[in-house]
């Protein structure tokens, strides 16, 4: 019988991923809402009956924007639903290993001589969601040193790819463009700010790299997920428009930008790659098409 891998939080956009980076090792049981990590009982009751030798916590309020409209949600499945997780373990007696996802959010806005991020920048959050991720990675410090198990942190950078809500960004563009193609919308585009630059990572090079972390990444440390290329949105825009060979108009959306919001931003995963040899795989251009051939091919989407 294989052991179990219990992925907390797993039917959302990353879990289908890591579950198929894990399943040949692993019998993968992912929770989902039903599970919710605020109820302690039912952190129990799901810890007991999966028995896992390793768990994953990807639980969390998945978006800026939605944090600052539900804050204190945000900070119940943030951080205290992260304690009901690890709380669970512990009573379990669980002696394994234990990933938490956190986020670059926690870096904030950082200056121009800053970049790119290393694990060592300093904590700066600028919205509910980003506290509650710093808060995460400060109670899995203190337990990893004080805990009976191995806690290690992941800290990704923005990662795309087939299957995402066009809640975010990259997803939105290629979802507008299939549907122009489609005719099923006028030839407008809607964006945010376009002149933003990020790191972006395709979603399956980062389930690689949780496996990598959740594995072989030293206890209380934390690791950098990340492409180590700035990207700029508008390029990011463009490159999809020239390969679906369109003709569009931009049309720039206020509600589609944050009031605050970082304008460059990419890190270095120096530290995972020197510990394991991980490096993203997957260019830039592949995942961009695999995301629109998913959805030209009715990819149903998934929460993210």
């Amino acid at each position: 019988m294989q052991p179990v891998a219990l992925i907390v939080g797993g039917r959302g956009f990353v879990g289908p991923h890591l579950a198929r980076q894990l399943s040949d090792r692993y019998c993968v049981l992912p929770t989902g809402r039903a599970e919710d990590v605020r109820d302690r009982n039912k952190m129990l009751e799901a810890v007991a009956g999966a028995n896992p030798e390793v768990v994953v916590n990807l639980a969390s309020i998945t978006t800026v924007r939605e944090s600052v409209e539900r804050p204190r949600e945000t900070y119940e499945i943030g951080v205290f639903g992260l304690l009901n997780v690890l709380e669970a373990l512990q009573a379990h007696g669980f002696r394994g290993r234990f990933l938490h996802v956190s986020s670059s959010e926690v870096c904030g806005f950082p200056a121009g001589d800053e970049l790119p991020i290393a694990e060592t920048a300093p904590l700066r959050p600028m919205s509910p969601y980003a506290v509650a991720k710093a808060a995460g990675e400060m109670l899995c410090h203190q337990w990893a040193h004080s805990g009976a198990f191995g806690i290690v942190v992941a800290r990704p950078f923005t990662h795309i790819g087939p299957g995402q809500s066009d809640r975010f960004a990259v997803a939105r563009f290629a979802r507008q463009i299939v549907e122009i193609i489609l005719g099923k919308r006028a030839p407008i585009l809607k964006v945010g700010a376009l002149n933003a630059t990020r790191d972006l990572t395709d979603v399956r090079d980062v389930a690689l790299a949780y496996d990598q972390i959740l594995h072989n990444g030293e206890v209380g440390n934390v690791y950098n997920v990340c492409s180590g290329r700035e990207v700029r949105m508008r390029d990011v825009l463009d490159q999809l428009i020239r390969a679906a060979g369109v003709d569009v108009k931009i049309s720039e959306d206020a509600s589609l930008t944050r009031k605050a919001e970082q304008q460059r931003l990419w890190g270095t995963y120096a530290k995972l790659e020197a510990l394991t040899g991980w490096a993203p795989q997957i260019p830039l251009a592949q995942t961009l098409s695999d995301i629109m051939q998913s959805l030209l091919a009715g990819e149903q989407r998934v929460e993210a």
